[in-house]
Formats: C-alpha cells, structure tokens, sequence
C-alpha cells in the first residue's frame, strides 16, 4: 500500500511483471546428460576405448559444447520471447526459435566436432557421423525449447491468476474504503439539530450530549483501519449511541438483549454495523415516550437479528436505502455473506451474519 498527494492509501499493482525462470537445475542436470549421452549414441567414441585417455578426455568436451548449444539457444530464445508471444505472433516465433537453432546449433556443432577429429588424432573426418550429431543436437534443442516454453506458459498462468487475485483484493479494499467512507450523514444532521435545541433548553444535557457524540465519531475514526471488531466492543459503542438517542428522545426506545455478555466475546462482526442497523430504525420510525419502540436484540445460528415494530413515519421522504445496501456491500466484502432484511405487516428485522473465533 502507499500513500498519494492527497494522504489516500492506494494499492499499486505491477500488472507487466516479467515471468522469472529459475532454470539451474534444469541446466546443471541437463548440460552434462546430453554430453555425455549424444557421443556414445552417435558414435563419437567409436575407435576409443576406456584404456585410452582420449576417451575420457571426451566427456568434459563435448559436456562444454552441451553446455555452449544449450546457453545460447537459451539466450535467442529469451530475445525471441520478448519479439513474439504465442498468443499474437505464434507463426513469427515458432519461425524465429526453429531458425535460431538451426542456424546456431548446425555450424557450432559441426566446427566443433571437427576440431574434435582433428584433436583426437582421427585420420579423415566422418560426415556421416557429425551429420547425425548434428541432427541429434537440433532435435534436442527442439525438445529442451518446448520444456522451457511449457514451463513459461505455466509460470504465465500462475503468474496472471496471481496478478488477477491482486486485482480483485485491491478492488474489494477500495470499495471497502469508499463504503466505509459512505456513512449517511442523516446521523450527523439529526443530532447537529438536536445539540442545537439543548443549547438553548439545557447547557448540562448538551454537553452530556456534545460528550456521547464525540466517542461516537472517536470510534468511527479509529475502527476505519479495521475490517472486524469484537461483537463485544461494537455493543459499547452502541450503548453510547443508545444514550445519545436517550438524551434526543427520552424513554421512547424499549431495548432488549436476549443474549449473554459471554456471548458477546465469541463474535466478531464489521465495524459500525449495529449502529447503522440502529439508526436504520431510528430513521424509518415514529415515536415518543407515550408511543415508544421496542427494538430487539438476538444472537440465532451465529446470526444477529435486531428486530422492531414498524411504525413507519408518516412525513418520511422516499428512503434510497444507501445505509442497508452499504452495510450488505461490507459484509459481502470483508465476511463474503450478505445480510438478510426481514418484514412482514408489522415488524421489521435485520440479521447480520457473525464471524464466529475459533477457540
């Protein structure tokens, strides 16, 4: 994560990373397998025998053209794969790497393998067999190419699968930051205009009430960073915005807890979440201390539910639901489970699934 001119925390994501090979094995494995193999199949060694110091001499010479055929086709075809990929130009490079082998592998076995009978003391030179050595060698350059391009296209793969999930993960945390960022500001006005009204009613009380709003918004801020909090301290934090609602409404809210405090320890649950829940009732309903509301409250199959009767509010203007739809988009993201929006004539429930901890 780094941070822009604005103090914003943004992901970057290198999407044209280059696919690393680590081939040393391959090499160190490979190098000597085909020098010392091609010569006793080919019949280079012919004449020699393991009485003859030539014979043994053999082995780290043709080992060291093995190792200069593989090294420079591994270089023309790692400049070939930054000209041509298989998926735009699949004809043009399968050209280009059969070229490049032919043209690399054909003159240098054939000036090597000459020097080889001149060396070894060989009366004539046999074509037949540098012919067929060199045949070998392209047919096996062939195969090792093929190897090396099954393998980058799989690295490839991997590597765009993990591109891919990166992507998704810097999505879901930007989408994650904007809905968090999102919080309906209906709450803010509403108790502006209520802190406004105890000013001049009750300087005690608004201070009382100027106190409960501030560790709201304290909380607010500090749990931005944090995906999943304790059930049990979110539920702190919404006792103190039910006290503010008491301060606003007096006795007119009747909430109960039908769960134990133990409870509460066992969960975790997004951030700001009940709250939003509560001030989803408090929006949509009419009450007062002569008609109040009871909300209640329920942990059911690792679900809580929080519950009303609806008294719907008569001069209520057409509600978009951003706070709901922003409280499911979160929980999608951080807990991949949606929260359930229940109704009938007369009551009105939200549950939101818990993270149960693992003890």
């Amino acid at each position: 994560m780094e941070e822009d001119s604005t103090g914003t925390n943004t992901t970057r994501i290198n999407l044209s990373e280059e696919v690393k090979l680590n081939d040393a094995l391959m090499r160190v494995i490979g190098i000597p397998f085909f020098g010392v193999i091609i010569p006793n199949v080919s019949g280079l060694l012919e004449g020699l025998t393991v009485h003859d110091i030539r014979y043994w001499l053999a082995y780290p010479y043709f080992i060291l053209l093995s190792a200069a055929i593989w090294h420079g086709n591994r270089y023309l075809m790692f400049r070939t794969r930054r000209r041509f990929t298989w998926f735009d130009k699949p004809v043009e490079k399968l050209i280009l790497l059969f070229t490049n082998n032919v043209f690399f592998t054909s003159p240098l076995t054939i000036a090597w393998l000459c020097l080889w009978y001149r060396w070894a003391g060989f009366e004539k030179v046999n074509w037949n067999t540098i012919l067929v050595v060199t045949l070998i060698n392209i047919i096996c350059v062939l195969f090792v190419i093929h190897i090396y391009e099954t393998v980058f296209m799989l690295k490839e793969q991997q590597n765009e699968q993990l591109q891919n999930a990166k992507l998704l993960r810097a999505k879901a945390e930007a989408e994650l930051e904007a809905l968090k960022n999102q919080i309906d500001p209906h709450f803010m006005f509403n108790s502006l205009n209520s802190l406004s009204h105890l000013i001049n009613v009750d300087t005690k009380l608004a201070l009382k009430f100027t106190e409960n709003l501030a560790d709201i918004y304290r909380y607010i801020l500090n749990q931005k960073e944090r995906s999943l909090v304790l059930l049990e301290e979110e539920l702190i934090f919404t006792q103190k915005y039910i006290a503010l609602l008491g301060i606003r409404f007096g006795k007119a809210l009747h909430i109960s807890r039908n769960f134990s405090h133990e409870d509460e320890k066992n969960y975790l649950i997004p951030p700001v979440s009940v709250f939003v829940a509560f001030e989803n009732v408090v929006k949509h309903n009419e009450f007062s201390e002569r008609t109040p509301l009871k909300v209640e409250m329920k942990i059911q199959n690792d679900v809580l539910v929080i519950s009303n009767e609806k008294k719907i509010k008569k001069n209520i203007r057409h509600s978009s639901g951003i706070g709901l739809k922003n409280l499911n988009e979160r929980f999608k993201i951080i807990a991949e489970k949606s929260i359930a929006v229940n109704q009938d004539g007369e009551n009105f429930g939200v549950s939101l699934p818990l993270m149960k901890i693992n003890t």
